[in-house]
């Protein structure tokens, strides 16, 4: 006869709409000819008594039915299973079209062999794997061919990026803008930082949210808080006493990077190998004492330079007295400069305004 419409299916799906079997009073357990996507799919009745889904049977794996107890055993079919709602099959999204939802849990397995886009928040609490699976660390591993390595170390195991040979990572800015990798906690959001500044080229790093080193385009390399200081007279200091030791008094301060020297005293902020120099403009040295003797003086030794008056025909109208020492100190150890004359000749010698004390911090 004529109709209207798409033309009429000439086959279709036959399906049972229910199921029966015999209990035997100890099986538990039916294989249901259907599979159900949960207990509440099925209307269940055993000897005519309609069954409580989840509590007293359920549906495992879609089609294995389950009774908490074993029915009882009666002549003939006595449990009834009916389908209200059943699996018929699995149904593929299309290619070519979005996939999209508010929201929604993945029990299994997300797997994408194209582009993926994210337009909000994507929350993980699992591992991570770009490239391949994620087997080291427990963030996100980006890993691009097996190294080899069976772990990584847990004090840095959040980001892991693996190679079989080279590994890097990069960080691409504009030309007059700057990069930069941040260290931070609880007080501080950026208490280190290492710095790169694309306009003029230069690298910085950062501890204490202080900048404590750069590298300039040229490859120069300067510590503005590096300890390094200069200091020298300021006037000059006459007529040394004899047999004793008089401390040199430098009251100027050429520079002081750090803020290390004070009251003619240098202190070691750190532990470390320290450069001291002195140098001495010594002006009428009486050759009656026999010798001057200039003492750098530090919280672990002495280092001492010494000149022999005695062995020149007359007063020194001027003479230097120079000494270099890489001096070990400890950190909060001092150094200063003091000089000795012994108990004879005439209490004459001056030390001059170009005299200085020098150091800074190599290792």
């Amino acid at each position: 006869m004529p109709y209207i419409g798409n033309t009429a299916a000439d086959r279709f799906v036959a399906s049972k709409a229910a199921s029966v079997y015999s209990g035997d009073g100890s099986t538990t357990a039916f294989t249901l000819e259907h599979s159900v996507g949960a207990d509440e799919d099925i209307l269940v009745s055993v000897d005519g008594v309609i069954q409580e889904p989840s509590v007293a049977y359920a549906v495992s794996s879609g089609t294995t039915l389950t009774f908490t107890a074993a029915p009882s055993t009666n002549a003939g079919n006595n449990i009834f299973v009916y389908y209200l709602f059943r699996t018929v099959a699995t149904v593929d999204h299309p290619a070519t079209s979005a996939l999209s939802a508010t929201s929604g849990t993945f029990s299994t397995t997300l797997a994408s062999t194209g582009n993926a886009t994210v337009g909000g928040t994507l929350d993980v609490t699992g591992k991570v794997g770009i490239l391949g699976a994620n087997d080291l660390g427990l963030g996100l591993h980006i890993k691009e061919a097996d190294s080899g390595a069976s772990s990584v170390s847990t004090d840095a195991d959040q980001l892991v990026i693996e190679n079989s040979a080279e590994s890097g990572i990069t960080l691409l800015a504009g030309t007059s803008s700057a990069s930069r990798i941040a260290f931070g906690d609880s007080g501080n959001s950026k208490i280190g930082m290492v710095y790169y500044n694309h306009g003029s080229n230069y690298m910085q790093f950062s501890t204490n949210d202080t900048a404590q080193m750069k590298i300039d385009s040229t490859g120069a390399v300067t510590k503005p808080n590096q300890p390094a200081f200069q200091a020298r007279p300021t006037s000059q200091q006459s007529n040394l006493p004899i047999n004793a030791n008089t401390t040199i008094i430098f009251g100027t301060e050429i520079f002081d990077q750090n803020g290390d020297f004070a009251s003619n005293t240098f202190t070691a902020p750190v532990t470390g190998k320290y450069q001291l120099s002195v140098s001495l403009y010594v002006l009428n040295a009486d050759i009656d004492i026999n010798y001057f003797s200039s003492i750098l003086e530090t919280s672990n030794r002495a280092y001492s330079n010494v000149i022999t008056t005695s062995s020149y025909d007359a007063d020194l109208s001027y003479t230097s007295i120079t000494q270099s020492v890489l001096a070990d100190m400890d950190a909060n150890d001092t150094a200063y400069v003091y000089v000795n004359l012994p108990n004879q000749g005439a209490a004459q010698a001056d030390i001059h305004t170009n005299s200085y004390f020098s150091g800074y911090l190599v290792a």
